[in-house]
């Protein structure tokens, strides 16, 4: 398998381990600004969601050629769509039903699944356009562990992400910072020179 697949089903993986421990009694506590608890891993799940379904979409020409082009590309959208977003994962966490755990376990599979049958050279339409698969890949695992992270921070259930999913975010996160001129704030921070920025962020 390639990197970017690896570390997507590492990621993929850990979520399923992480959503299985989750109490029922705290779905309804504070998760992520607007949502709770069942909205943030109901929006972590789209993660999952999205690649079962845009597998079924292909495209012609590739319109971003990498994962931090994607996050270029979507910045607008973020900024003026937060509305949306927030109801799109508030819909995402009534999606998980009773059983959360079984439901992502369920997802999880069978993209593991679909994704046997698709090469990283793949051409599939996000919602920035054309993106070859493999490089569409390092945005889920970006959402899943940044969102794993914001899970263990509201309810206390680490995600216990494997190295390679670990690395591969932060150096996305890092791309799309050099790419929209923030380099020199990062490694200011990085490396101890300076503090990030009040407002800084890559999404």
């Amino acid at each position: 398998m390639s990197d970017s697949r690896t570390a997507y089903l590492s990621a993929s993986a850990s979520f399923v381990g992480q959503v299985a421990q989750i109490p029922a009694s705290v779905l309804d506590a504070q998760g992520l600004a607007e949502w709770d608890l069942r909205s943030l891993v109901g929006h972590t799940s789209r993660s999952l969601v999205t690649v079962e379904n845009y597998l079924d979409q292909p495209a012609e020409v590739v319109a971003v050629p990498t994962a931090a082009g994607y996050y270029l590309a979507i910045a607008p959208t973020l900024a003026a769509g937060s509305t949306e977003i927030v109801e799109r994962g508030r819909q995402a966490g009534a999606a998980l039903g009773e059983d959360p755990a079984t439901y992502v376990r369920a997802l999880a599979s069978r993209v593991t699944e679909k994704l046997t049958a698709y090469d990283d050279g793949y051409l599939l339409t996000t919602i920035a356009g054309g993106m070859r698969l493999d490089e569409y890949l390092r945005t889920r695992t970006f959402e899943l562990v940044v969102h794993g992270f914001d899970i263990a921070r509201a309810c206390g259930v680490e995600p216990g992400f494997e190295e390679a999913p670990m690395v591969d975010a932060a150096t996305l996160a890092a791309e799309v910072a050099v790419r929209s001129g923030r380099a020199a704030a990062l490694l200011h921070a990085l490396t101890g020179r300076a503090g990030l920025p009040e407002d800084f962020s890559v999404v």
